[in-house]
């Protein structure tokens, strides 16, 4: 009887030791959003900005230049991105696109690893509705938001005198502190829970959305301070494109917001704007530095996979455009970088990809089956080797235009039949459209047929 139980003592102990080497072995995912946030950070070579939290990360990381979102406004392409799902002319077309009414059945990414037993958080904004996709995605069933309007302020002049949409002041110095601003609500929200985390020993998904530098550009006064405003330089071709399509435009959010003093498109606006931009990412920036802190100070690095993203691009000033909405380079490209413990270390790739390849690579890094209505493709490959190529193209679309993004070109058809054409070889800002152009009669063709491969992939999905 004796043996039996000393047999019985040893079978568990080796079963508990057991358990628990699997779940070390089991990564945990802090999953970061940032808003409006394009791959203007000092590691993308942005020299006016500063951002030394997010640099930091990309010296651990691996950081795709290539990367790009599949629709260029919030909702949509967080509801593709968070099913892995391509968008169509009937499927992910607005901001208030969700994915539990255009792709209903879908399995997001956090629904699926939180059946494979993760902790499944969600803190600020993930999806643009934090109703969406929300029991079945999250351990407590609930998105948690801050509570607080996206365009909290605290100085009394900035909503003193309101624009015709009823919006105050699109810029905001205000003295306080950090964490006053809703982003702020998010990363302390996200440090408690890191905290709780670690205490349940359970593997986890948190995903963390920060707001900033979307619209409007409200920050604490020391980012605003951390310029300035004379030393910015403003976008060297504010003047329209050639040849650009009667089609082509660009958000008009900024609109809705009163201007003060400054006179839309002079040389005084640019820099205001430039200036809020870059003062809001650095804000963003401090607060990605303080959840990663956290992550590193309670020892859960080194067993996290940590992955940054944005939603889509935005112009700044370029052809005087403001905002995203269309199918330029500079809306769709975006910042990405994933830190994979003991496997990157700060090596950048050009491979080309997209926002529907994050879901798969996340299934093959944590050990979890591909859902057969993922349209991404894993890029775990080029984790491994940074010097691969990935996708041969990336497709997007916004409403009334399709696009995919080669290697040296960027392709838009619009719906009414106008082309857009970009030779990224001698053209990389975007100032000219050649798709009328003889000299490129060969890659039109072979654009569009590569555009209507895509365009009928997406078409093909099929919902359980």
């Amino acid at each position: 009887m004796k043996k039996m139980k000393k047999l019985f003592f040893l079978a568990l102990i080796f079963s508990l030791l057991a358990n628990s080497m699997l779940q070390a072995q089991t990564p945990n995912v802090l999953f970061i959003a940032i808003d409006d946030l394009r791959p203007e950070l000092g590691c993308y070579g942005a020299t006016q900005v500063k951002s030394p939290n997010i640099d930091q990360l990309a010296k651990e990381a691996i950081v795709f230049n290539r990367a790009y979102c599949n629709v260029p406004v919030c909702g949509a392409s967080r509801a593709s991105l968070m099913t892995g799902i391509l968008p169509t002319p009937t499927r992910f077309i607005t901001h208030k696109a969700r994915a539990d009414e255009d792709v209903p059945g879908a399995k997001t990414l956090a629904q699926l690893l939180k059946e494979s037993g993760y902790t499944t958080i969600s803190n600020g904004k993930i999806f643009h509705t934090k109703e969406d996709c929300e029991k079945q995605s999250w351990s407590s069933e609930k998105s948690w938001g801050s509570g607080m309007d996206h365009a909290t302020s605290f100085n009394p002049e900035t909503t003193a005198k309101l624009s015709e949409r009823g919006r105050g002041l699109i810029y905001e110095c205000a003295d306080v502190d950090d964490y006053d601003y809703p982003d702020g609500k998010v990363a302390q929200k996200t440090i408690a829970d890191l905290r709780k985390l670690k205490d349940e020993g359970k593997p986890f998904f948190l995903a963390c959305g920060f707001i900033r530098p979307h619209l409007p550009f409200y920050a604490p006064k020391k980012y605003w301070d951390m310029y300035n405003r004379e030393e910015i330089a403003i976008a060297p071709n504010r003047q329209a494109i050639t040849n650009a399509p009667s089609k082509l435009k660009t958000s008009g959010e900024f609109k809705s917001y009163y201007f003060g003093d400054y006179k839309p498109q002079t040389e005084d606006w640019h820099k205001m704007m430039l200036h809020g931009y870059y003062a809001c990412t650095s804000y963003a920036d401090k607060l990605v530095g303080d959840v990663l802190n956290e992550l590193e100070n309670l020892g859960l690095a080194e067993n996290t996979i940590v992955v940054l993203w944005g939603d889509h691009g935005w112009h700044l000033g370029e052809h005087e455009f403001w905002g995203k909405h269309n199918t330029l380079h500079n809306a769709l490209r975006i910042p990405f970088m994933v830190k994979v413990p003991s496997q990157t270390n700060g090596k950048h790739t050009d491979a080309l990809v997209q926002s529907v390849d994050i879901f798969p690579t996340l299934c093959e890094l944590t050990g979890v089956e591909i859902p057969s209505t993922v349209q991404g493709k894993s890029f775990k490959s080029v984790i491994l080797n940074p010097s691969l190529e990935h996708n041969s193209e990336t497709y997007a679309r916004f409403v009334i235009m399709d696009a995919v993004v080669e290697k040296d070109f960027v392709y838009t058809r619009f719906n009414n039949g106008e082309e857009m054409l970009y030779d990224h070889r001698t053209d990389p800002l975007e100032d000219h459209n050649v798709a009328g152009e003889q000299t490129y009669a060969s890659d039109l063709k072979r654009l569009r047929r590569k555009l209507e491969e895509q365009m009928n992939k997406a078409e093909q999905l099929v919902l359980p």
